[in-house]
């Protein structure tokens, strides 16, 4: 592993930040710390960018133990939530700033700025201070200023949080391309599951300072090991009296589960279902127009649920009475969590869902 973490604690007062993490980085992956606010994602950035120091435990970069280093040797890029920027520096000069503290030449600062500005898709701006930029210039400027000396590791506080959803959803794209390009080895804290599924090679999910799980956007996805990540990945429902449901009725009676929007589908009640067996009688509460698709809330008696249905299907109406059919569920206790097929599934699905 290049970037290493073992046993580490970090604790605020008596507020504990840390508990006992461990995890691994590979050489040129680009992970996510993925957790709601409070669950010691940045407090594990800021240790390794020496920020901030652990309690106990061992930091390691490419097999060295940092933990004494100082946070300027450690060979670290930082790309802070609010760009940091310098705001009477020119772009140039802000990119180069790292290059001029390293006291590298003239010559040498203008090659590799003029690199950065290309790959950043920053050309024609150099001479523009911060406040002439956009939110997703200031934030390519602010990468290209952390990536210009080189560092071992890269590291980025919730990068797209300053900027609106449609350019956070391209500089979603932009940083795993040219992450991939330059083969930087990067850790990222978002609070959202879906920029860390579509950014990430990798996702650790820290909940109240411990790490929940830790694999690959599609593991966390299909796969959740415990209870807090079957529940904070996706949007889910949960259900409280799994067992009243059709093709579940084995679950115990006081487990929970989470039904997800795709584990879902919907029939009007004059077509055809293969497997009546296992088919619930809805209603149709609501319904919300999402664009390339349509949300869709219906009610099985007490039991509140929501799916989505493609345009191309026949419409419902509020207060329309449908069949579901609940094909899959992620339930849980207290310790863990688990999946269970409806015992249907085999059966091939005809029309419905998405």
């Amino acid at each position: 592993m290049y970037v290493e973490l073992k046993g580490v604690n970090k604790k605020y007062g008596d507020y504990p930040a840390s508990h006992d993490i461990n995890f691994g980085v590979k050489k040129g992956q680009l992970v996510a710390l993925l957790g709601p606010s409070g669950s010691g994602k940045t407090t594990i950035l800021r240790m390794i960018a020496g920020l901030e120091t652990a309690d106990s435990g061992d930091i390691f970069i490419n097999g060295q133990r940092i933990n004494e280093l100082a946070a300027s040797k450690r060979e670290i890029g930082f790309v802070f939530q609010n760009y940091a920027l310098f705001r009477y520096m020119t772009v140039f000069e802000n990119i180069a700033f790292g290059l001029t503290v390293k006291k590298y030449s003239k010559n040498e600062i203008n090659t590799r700025v003029a690199e950065l500005i290309e790959l950043t898709g920053l050309s024609g701006l150099e001479k523009r201070y911060p406040s002439q930029l956009s939110g997703g210039q200031k934030q390519r400027v602010a990468f290209a200023r952390a990536i210009a000396p080189n560092p071992h590791v890269l590291l980025l506080d919730e990068p797209f949080a300053a900027v609106d959803a449609k350019i956070r959803k391209e500089l979603r794209t932009w940083l795993k391309e040219v992450i991939q390009k330059v083969g930087i080895t990067s850790i990222f804290v978002t609070h959202d599951h879906e920029e860390a599924i579509e950014v990430a090679d990798k996702i650790i999910v820290t909940n109240k300072g411990r790490v929940e799980q830790q694999a690959t956007p599609l593991e966390i996805y299909q796969q959740p090991k415990t209870p807090f990540v079957a529940q904070f990945i996706g949007e889910s429902k949960v259900v409280k009296s799994v067992s009243q449901l059709k093709g579940f009725e084995s679950v115990a009676e006081d487990a929970k589960a989470v039904v997800r929007p795709e584990f879902i589908q919907l029939f009007k009640q004059d077509e055809l279902v293969q497997y009546e067996a296992s088919v619930e009688s809805g209603i149709i509460e609501a319904i919300k127009f999402r664009g390339s698709f349509l949300e869709i809330s219906v009610v099985i008696e007490d039991i509140h649920l929501i799916t989505n249905r493609s345009l191309e299907k026949a419409l419902f109406e509020i207060g329309e009475t449908v069949q579901v059919f609940i094909y899959r569920l992620y339930v849980f206790n207290e310790e863990a969590a688990y999946v269970i097929e409806n015992p249907n599934i085999r059966i091939p699905v005809l029309g419905g869902g998405l």
